[in-house]
């Protein structure tokens, strides 16, 4: 089958948690197209050097400096975003006259359904979180599944039950009208025997700018005091030089691929990030000590970090206060909740599942 695999451009999140889908879909021999632009094409390409790539221009949401302003910029953007839905549609109408697309898989990108071709969409986020309240959010949610509703499936990467990584944002108290099925953990890394020398401190940077930038400087002002062995991953693809820095005790990376990020994730006793939920399931089950720190003007990070700490699954700081030295002592003395897994390739039975039900299908309006 010809699938065309798109995710959405808001961080490197939505294309990481993409990774093991394609590599699912290529080892039972889809054949895979997947749709990007800059720096989540960047990444791809990387990862999948082999596969087809085509541009499609993503929602080019932008930040501001603080939390309160973010949000209020995102606010203003929203004439932008339906836009953006609506040339999306515009681009797959015309994809699809020209490519034989059996299914699409969409992650995020609300714009990318077809009468024509059966469509799944990706989300963690039923609920969207905000900082005014249930009455916004439930408006949210109504928009939301009026959007989602338009698909064929809507696949999320979460466990179903209470033993669960999302809490509200992906199991909410009412559900959408499609068949909605959990993935499971999706992620690109594994759990193995560390093959990098053990490190104190690893430091995965992500998310939008300018945040992940502001982020980067007040951890580099205090690590200048901090002496044991440290990694530092910018989150930057696009950079030509992947080691950019190196001192005693100190690496410094614009970006890692997927194998030896997971090397370090191994190696590491202690590690600081965002709480982006394709970071969280990179790093939830591998019985960690990890230190989130959510992007400000991002409610959702601020509320999974605080759901997975109330759990003691992780420790959580605000950006504006965090203290590296006083960080790392909590957490070598903190008791952790190692978050055990029922299973890590729940999304391969459902990933068949759907293809056999396209199959029969097929079959019958043959």
């Amino acid at each position: 089958m010809k699938v065309l695999i798109a995710p959405l451009d808001w961080g490197l999140g939505h294309s990481t948690r993409c990774i093991p889908i394609i590599k699912y879909l290529n080892s039972i021999s889809c054949d895979v197209i997947i749709a990007a632009d800059g720096i989540q094409l960047y990444l791809l390409q990387k990862e999948f050097p082999r596969l087809q790539f085509v541009k499609s221009t993503g929602y080019g949401i932008t930040f501001s400096t603080t939390a309160t302003k973010t949000f209020i910029k995102i606010l203003c953007q929203i004439p932008k975003i339906l836009i953006s839905i609506n040339r999306e549609s515009s681009w797959l109408k015309d994809f699809l006259l020209k490519n034989d697309i059996d299914f699409i898989i969409s992650d995020n990108r609300y714009g990318l359904f077809s009468r024509n071709v059966p469509a799944v969409f990706i989300t963690h986020q039923l609920t969207i979180k905000t900082s005014f309240g249930r009455v916004l959010e439930n408006t949210l949610r109504k928009i939301n599944y009026c959007y989602i509703s338009k698909f064929t499936e809507c696949w999320i990467p979460d466990f179903a039950g209470e033993n669960n990584m999302g809490g509200k944002l992906s199991h909410p108290d009412s559900m959408p009208s499609i068949p909605v099925k959990y993935l499971g953990r999706l992620s690109r890394i594994v759990e193995a025997a560390p093959s990098a020398k053990e490190i104190k401190l690893l430091i995965i940077l992500s998310g939008p700018e300018p945040q992940r930038s502001i982020f980067e400087q007040i951890l580099l002002i205090q690590l200048n005091d901090y002496n044991e062995a440290t990694v530092l991953v910018r989150g930057l693809p696009g950079e030509e030089k992947p080691l950019v820095n190196s001192r005693e005790n100190l690496l410094i990376y614009n970006h890692l691929t997927a194998e030896d990020l997971n090397q370090f994730i191994n190696a590491a006793k202690i590690i600081i990030s965002r709480s982006g939920y394709s970071t969280v399931m990179d790093l939830i089950g591998l019985n960690k000590k990890c230190i989130f720190v959510p992007t400000p003007g991002q409610p959702e990070q601020e509320y999974l970090a605080n759901y997975l700490s109330s759990k003691k699954i992780c420790l959580s700081y605000k950006q504006n206060n965090i203290n590296l030295g006083k960080a790392i002592r909590e957490a070598d003395s903190f008791d952790f909740t190692n978050f055990k897994t029922v299973r890590d390739d729940q999304y391969k039975k459902v990933i068949t599942d759907f293809i056999k039900g396209l199959a029969v299908n097929n079959k019958t309006v043959q």
